[in-house]
């Protein structure tokens, strides 16, 4: 638990900043497009939270969100949800792909799924003629992005309930624990006689799937597939990931985490959009990369102190 301190410090710090410094920081309007907004970047963090635990990576999410994109708007003539199902299978395909290479293979997450980025950047250029590919205004599919259910955003409603779900698998399920055992030790869970490659496979293609998910959102969300969207997703994914206490290394990692640190990066962003609003300051999205970027080490560190103190106590004892 106090591995998770500072995030939850810096967490609690900014809400009150926001609250006592902006007028409309509290407003419901803010809240839920706050929520619906980042509900692409929780999906895709989640998806990367259960493949770091395996001690992987998983850079092509961003590519993939935006290959889906591209395949969702493509496919929105047909209905809604045509479209929704036709991104997350997009999602689901690039990544069992990832799983299947990785695993059958045995070359390195890194390389497999920087290779499979390419490609799927290129295709998404390549299915919207390097150009932004507008929904079909006679679906109902822009409401996956923009609509609401009992007051509340359908992507927000989606990504809470894939967070819950990624909670008790981690905690509950035979695929957590595997997921868990992998990360420990790859080598001692193939002695052990759990199927490695099968798990594997399965965490890469939910990661896919999660991807193709927000692709879907962001379709509907913008009312365009965006073919150049996506860049960096995957850096912001493996940022919230790391900033929940997930080891790079694997074998450890919490869902809940995962949200926080998600909830954390784009809660600066927004209170930067805020201050930009107040006039006294103006700030470009480079410098506001530059700042957040900045915070992202300065929490990493505070992280680093306090696990580096943790484990001075053990010693001593």
């Amino acid at each position: 638990m106090k591995k998770n301190l500072p995030i939850l410090i810096a967490l609690a710090a900014l809400l009150v900043l926001g609250v006592m410094r902006y007028e409309h920081f509290a407003d419901a309007y803010n809240i839920t497009s706050f929520w619906r907004y980042n509900s692409m970047f929780l999906l895709i963090s989640i998806g990367m939270a259960f493949v770091i635990i395996t001690g992987g990576i998983d850079l092509s999410v961003g590519a993939v969100a935006a290959l889906a994109s591209v395949v969702s708007a493509l496919a929105s003539p047909h209905g809604g949800l045509a479209a929704v199902l036709s991104g997350s299978l997009a999602g689901l395909a690039v990544g069992v792909l990832n799983g299947l290479v990785i695993t059958h293979m045995r070359i390195l997450p890194f390389i497999v799924t920087l290779a499979t980025s390419l490609g799927a950047h290129g295709l998404a250029l390549l299915l919207g003629h390097n150009d932004a590919v507008g929904i079909s205004s006679d679906s109902n599919f822009a409401a996956f992005g923009q609509g609401d259910l009992f007051g509340l955003p359908i992507p927000g409603i989606v990504s809470a309930l894939t967070a819950f779900a990624g909670w008790i698998a981690l905690r509950s399920s035979r695929f957590g624990r595997h997921a868990l055992a992998i990360g420990g030790s790859e080598e001692a869970s193939r002695l052990m006689g759990l199927n490695v490659d099968r798990t594997l496979v399965m965490v890469y293609a939910l990661s896919g799937l999660l991807a193709g998910i927000a692709g879907a959102i962001l379709a509907a969300q913008f009312g365009a597939g965006q073919p150049n969207e996506g860049v960096g997703w995957e850096l912001f994914a493996i940022s919230a990931v790391v900033l929940g206490g997930t080891r790079l290394t694997g074998g450890d990692g919490s869902i809940a985490m995962t949200v926080a640190g998600v909830a954390l990066l784009g809660l600066v962003f927004n209170l930067l959009n805020f201050e930009n609003g107040l006039g006294f300051i103006s700030l470009s999205a480079y410098w506001q990369s530059v700042i957040r970027g900045a915070f992202l080490l300065l929490v990493i560190l505070l992280q680093a102190r306090v696990l580096s103190g943790n484990n001075k106590v053990k010693v001593a004892h």
